[in-house]
């Protein structure tokens, strides 16, 4: 394969490499895989700048959750560096109110202790409702939290919080662009992904069936698939 290009995957909150490794072996045959360290500073501009000095020159990019936040960053930051752009199950708004006050009180109880308890609230809303009784798949959660710590999550959460409104420069992006998401996301709805699809020109929409907000997680095949036509594009 002649036009390879560097991959550089993004995990989102409480995500670690693991999080994309079910994925990985569909997209390695089309460019070298990085996965970004995205847990060594509390600010998108900070997380941003910090991975574009690790990335190599020129890359396709894809970001889950969070990531689709850094991904955006990224983008804001260096946009001629970035050849294709993925967004997986992530929206473009900045934090409500509410969901601020949430993520504090979270923070708050994983720097006293209760990390694996905020990991397992999280868990229905992480994961197809036909799954939240799944212990293998929660133990993949507690797992991949377990690789970043409450420290980090804390961290993570912080450039959460004080994220820009993307919105507004979707309509500057002009790079081959996928937004993937997923039927039954319910922590990051489809609705706030498809708004973003909308606001990207030429951006392709796919919404996979019968999965929550772990696409590569919960439906590997199909969000290989959905990466490799983007990378084939």
């Amino acid at each position: 394969m002649d036009n390879t290009m560097p991959i550089l995957l993004v995990p989102g909150l409480a995500g670690s490499p693991r999080i994309y490794a079910p994925v990985i072996a569909a997209l390695w045959r089309y460019g070298p895989v990085t996965v970004a360290n995205h847990v060594r500073d509390d600010n998108m501009a900070l997380i941003g700048r910090r991975i574009l000095a690790e990335a190599p020159p020129r890359f396709a990019l894809a970001g889950h959750s969070m990531g689709g936040y850094i991904a955006f960053e990224i983008m804001r930051q260096a946009p001629d560096r970035v050849a294709k752009l993925a967004l997986i199950n992530s929206q473009a708004r900045p934090d409500t109110p509410e969901a601020s006050a949430r993520r504090r009180g979270q923070i708050a109880r994983a720097r006293a202790g209760e990390f694996h308890a905020v990991l397992d609230e999280l868990f229905p809303g992480f994961v197809h409702p036909s799954r939240r009784g799944d212990a293998a798949l929660r133990q993949v959660v507690h797992d991949i939290g377990e690789d970043i710590g409450a420290e980090a999550f804390a961290r993570q959460q912080t450039a959460v919080i004080g994220r820009a409104d993307s919105r507004p420069t979707l309509a500057v992006i002009r790079c081959p662009t996928l937004v993937l998401t997923s039927d039954e996301d319910h922590t990051i709805p489809n609705s706030l992904s498809v708004e973003m699809a909308d606001g990207i020109p030429g951006a392709k929409l796919i919404i996979t069936a019968d999965c929550g907000h772990l696409p590569q997680l919960e439906q590997p095949q199909a969000t290989s698939d959905a990466l490799v036509e983007w990378l084939r594009s």
